[in-house]
């Protein structure tokens, strides 16, 4: 059974930090692109960073110098780090594995 578990979320100050998890089982993790996306209220989801087997790495531009994704494939897991955080990153953050695995999603309040 494929599972994705995001942790991490919850509500921090404009400029904080949080460190995002995804904890997978189930599939050929070490395998597979890895990625985070965010939808905020009323919002399309949209992608936020990906990670390939190689390591190579993208980020949406509004994420660019602030986000850090990475993977520790040892453990299965995929790693969102957030830092100088703006009321604008507000979303519920899900973890997506190629062929279409998706994370149940964890909460992201940013407050100014």
């Amino acid at each position: 059974q494929v599972q994705l578990m995001e942790s991490g979320g919850g509500l921090v100050q404009a400029g904080g930090s949080l460190r995002l998890s995804c904890a997978a089982s189930g599939i050929f993790f070490r395998f597979m692109t890895m990625a985070w996306h965010r939808q905020a209220p009323g919002k399309q989801r949209e992608l936020v960073a990906s990670i390939t087997i190689a390591g190579v790495t993208k980020y949406a531009d509004s994420v660019e110098g602030r986000f850090t994704i990475s993977r520790d494939d040892a453990k299965n897991t995929v790693y969102l780090e957030m830092n100088s955080l703006q009321p604008e990153d507000t979303a519920v953050y899900f973890c997506r594995g190629d062929y279409n695995y998706w994370g149940q999603g964890t909460q992201v309040t940013v407050s100014s």
